[in-house]
């Protein structure tokens, strides 16, 4: 399976191996320090880490003057990462940048920080592989929506985050869009680009509506208003949020439940993005707290707490529901209590979205790969074992920029 934070947004651009026109490559120098680097990172006080996977099997990789390289990004929540693959599958670099908090008007200006996050992670690219690389590809969170000006690329106004929701549209979408179609959620691309319509009093001529890897693509390939349907998803991620896909051979979308497909060669990922995840666990506890508690919780015990950890009011999946409160009490006493019944309650949400999506007509689950920080937590992994009566395996590459090089490298493959 794919690596993927979120339901992802991905487009691939392949290069073809002719000269570079002039601003369309990355001339600035990186000093990057070298030597025997497998699992080593750097850091900097622009909070940047890289990872150069320089050997193999304990030999020197080299590279000849054929060989290509296959970059992958991926523009997550809360930052961005990317990794460079060879034809095998061996990493030869990878890295991750925060994004820079830039706040415009009172809010946050995230077209602005995903650019800088964009050309920062080219930069962090070791110089002497770049020249070997052959096709890139970039995901990003779907339904994050932009209008944009056609003539300029400039954003006409700030991004549509992929869980903001928009439901003073809903009338009008309801009344052209399929019964039960997926744009009939408040969170839709499409309420998005209504909503916006009706509400914004700017000259419309000329707008194109992108998603986000399409508009950051825009920067490296100059095609304004190119999209792909492609996505580099997995089954489960457990990371600031709970994003489920399900490999399937029949396709299902409905709204009430917000349910959709994304389709892959020639079968479907089904699922959707709950609202609930690590996000919840990091307001309450610290990472240390979260390691010294769990070592203290028995994952073969059911917890008798009954939560819906969610960070603010509102969720996605499986229930579509942009009223819903948070449920985190009755708190016991006991942390590690508290926590159990945290993870439990995830794990729950978690096994209702599978058994919606059976009684929805998807291919039933038989095992599930993992990605995400929820995945690095074993007592937790066991917990969700137990309560979804399945295999959960931890991904071999559980990172998204992984899973968009893997396309990048099956696009190179196809032109």
């Amino acid at each position: 399976m794919l690596g993927s934070v979120l339901h992802s947004s991905l487009s691939t651009l392949v290069l073809y191996p002719s000269p570079p026109k002039p601003g369309c490559c990355i001339s600035k120098k990186l000093n990057v320090r070298t030597g025997q680097c497998k699992n080593r990172v750097e850091k900097s006080a622009r909070r940047r880490t890289m990872v150069i996977g320089c050997k193999k099997e304990n030999q020197e990789v080299g590279f000849q003057a054929s060989e290509r390289l296959y970059l992958g990004m991926d523009f997550g929540t809360s930052g961005a990462r990317y990794a460079l693959i060879d034809k095998q599958g061996t990493i030869h670099a990878e890295g991750k940048r925060v994004y820079l908090q830039y706040v415009r008007e009172e809010t946050m200006d995230w077209a602005w920080s995903w650019k800088t996050t964009l050309f920062s992670l080219l930069e962090d690219v070791p110089v002497h592989l770049r020249p070997l690389i052959a096709s890139i590809s970039l995901d990003g969170t779907s339904a994050t929506t932009l209008i944009i000006d056609g003539n300029t690329g400039e954003p006409l106004a700030r991004p549509y985050l992929y869980n903001e929701s928009c439901p003073d549209a809903l009338p009008v979408v309801k009344s052209i869009a399929p019964v039960n179609h997926t744009v009939c959620s408040g969170t839709s691309t499409l309420c998005k680009l209504v909503s916006w319509w009706n509400n914004d009093k700017s000259d419309k001529k000329s707008i194109i509506l992108l998603h986000q890897a399409d508009w950051l693509l825009w920067f490296l390939h100059g095609q304004l208003g190119v999209s792909d349907y492609n996505n580099a998803l997995k089954v489960t991620s457990l990371g600031s949020t709970l994003a489920i896909k399900l490999l399937s051979t029949t396709r299902i979308e409905d709204a009430r439940y917000g349910v959709y497909s994304h389709r892959l060669d020639d079968k479907w990922l089904v699922g959707g993005a709950s609202n609930t995840g690590g996000a919840v666990l990091k307001e309450i506890f610290t990472d240390e707290q979260l390691e010294k508690l769990s070592e203290h919780i028995n994952p073969m015990d059911a917890s008798p707490l009954d939560y819906y950890p969610l960070k603010s009011v509102g969720e996605r999946f499986p229930v579509a529901d942009p009223k819903m409160e948070p449920r985190l009490h009755p708190r016991p006493e006991s942390d590690v209590e508290y926590l159990h019944g945290i993870l439990e309650s995830i794990a729950r949400i978690e096994a209702k979205a599978y058994i919606l999506l059976k009684n929805l007509g998807a291919t039933q689950a038989d095992e599930v790969f993992t990605a995400g920080g929820g995945a690095e937590n074993e007592k937790w992994t066991k917990i969700r074992e137990r309560v979804l009566g399945l295999r959960v395996s931890r991904a071999t590459q559980t990172e998204a920029a992984y899973g968009a090089a893997l396309l990048a490298l099956k696009g190179a493959q196809q032109k």
